[in-house]
């Protein structure tokens, strides 16, 4: 066994004390559920450090991710569901099943071929070449990835001009809504188009507009801290004062 072998050998026998009868006591009590909120909140981790470009905490990050893949491995190993083997034969297999242009007589990469390739894995009879709709993910992500799809088939805008008047349409269409339908509707077709816009632009729609929201809380923080500090308190303040305190945090 080589020195790659070993190590992941040894990170294996760490996760299983942590969950022996002398290990942690956070640990031991953990299950499948109760740790999905890590795995998602340690991938958005990994997102942000690759837009920074910071490939130390990238190093640190993927770690963490792995971490979750052998936390859910040695609960499924204690419940005999699977084993940590499953998973890494599931996905060689997957693998070179899924890219016979490498591994087979086919040529060349097809996504048409790639989606039916996972449709009879799943077993599933009728093969759309919209792909699997992932109902998990968040909704930005999921417009994307669908809107992805469409485009690797040639169902896609030619230029970005055509992008920004589809947004341009889609919001005067919700300014001219007339009842709550036609608002929640016309809401979604805009941010659907917005998306859409957003992969021309390359830019992730999800960590966008997380990075958005942090921006807000970051800057709202900062309003309190300078009301604060002027003796004031943010619920006396009118409207006009607060966005003057606002354009003083953005400073």
């Amino acid at each position: 066994m080589g020195k790659i072998g070993e190590k992941f050998e040894e990170l294996l026998q760490i996760m299983e004390t942590l969950r022996g009868e002398n290990g942690c006591s956070w640990d031991r009590k953990q299950t499948h559920e109760s740790i999905i909120p890590y795995l998602i909140e340690e991938t958005y981790e990994f997102v942000k450090e690759v837009k920074n470009q910071n490939y130390k905490n990238m190093v640190e990050e993927l770690g963490d991710i792995l971490l979750q893949v052998i936390f859910h491995a040695q609960i499924g190993k204690e419940k005999k569901e699977f084993t940590i083997e499953d998973i890494i034969n599931t996905l060689i297999n997957k693998l070179i099943r899924r890219h016979p242009h490498v591994f087979g007589n086919e040529k060349d990469f097809s996504y048409e071929r790639w989606e039916k390739i996972k449709a009879l894995e799943k077993g599933e009879k009728h093969f759309s070449k919209i792909g699997k709709v992932n109902k998990s993910l968040p909704a930005l992500s999921l417009a994307r990835r669908i809107q992805e799809n469409a485009a690797n088939i040639g169902f896609d805008w030619d230029n970005i001009e055509d992008v920004y008047e589809k947004v341009y349409e889609e919001l005067e269409e919700l300014k001219n809504s007339k009842n709550a339908n036609e608002i929640e509707e016309e809401f979604g077709d805009l941010l659907f188009s917005i998306v859409n816009l957003s992969r021309f632009l390359k830019v992730d729609p999800e960590v966008s507009l997380r990075n958005a929201t942090q921006k807000f809380v970051n800057r709202f923080k900062k309003m309190e801290e300078l009301i604060e500090k002027d003796g004031g308190k943010m619920e006396d303040l009118s409207i006009n004062e607060l966005e003057q305190y606002w354009k003083e945090s953005k400073k």
